[in-house]
């Protein structure tokens, strides 16, 4: 397997070139990974206050457990700890650049680690205003 924009010291720099066929726990990690993804692309849209004023807790919240996890995801530290007794796995390329990896595998781009959080702290910056703004009572 080659492995491509590796770079020392980053959690999940190398993202394989051929995807590997996900296992039953690997597919049911995916899916509970996507669930929170479908919810910060929409939930700013919701209908309800109580429901965007989560909405504006759960995002900081999300991004904060990032930052104190070393940029890594609780959700693939639990499936690295089923899978190895260990809380970091530094054979699984997801930890630390699911979503990354996701869209190299889905589109072909290779974003680099600086680009990848660029791309996601504007969109979560983005779709937190967006909801905010909705909260809001205007004028």
């Amino acid at each position: 397997m080659t492995l491509q924009d590796s770079e020392s010291g980053e959690p999940g720099a190398a993202i394989p070139t051929h995807p590997q066929r996900r296992d039953a726990l690997g597919k049911f990690c995916f899916i509970v990974h996507v669930l929170p993804l479908l919810y910060v692309l929409s939930g700013w849209a919701a209908p309800w206050r109580a429901a965007l004023i989560v909405y504006l807790v759960f995002l900081p919240a999300m991004f904060l457990q990032w930052r104190l996890n070393g940029g890594s995801c609780v959700l693939n530290n639990i499936e690295s700890l089923i899978r190895t007794g260990r809380w970091r796995d530094p054979q699984n390329r997801e930890e630390g650049a699911w979503l990354r990896t996701m869209i190299n595998r889905r589109t072909g781009w290779n974003l680099s680690h600086a680009q990848m959080d660029a791309t996601i702290n504007a969109a979560m910056t983005t779709l937190w205003l967006t909801a905010l703004a909705r909260l809001l009572p205007w004028p």
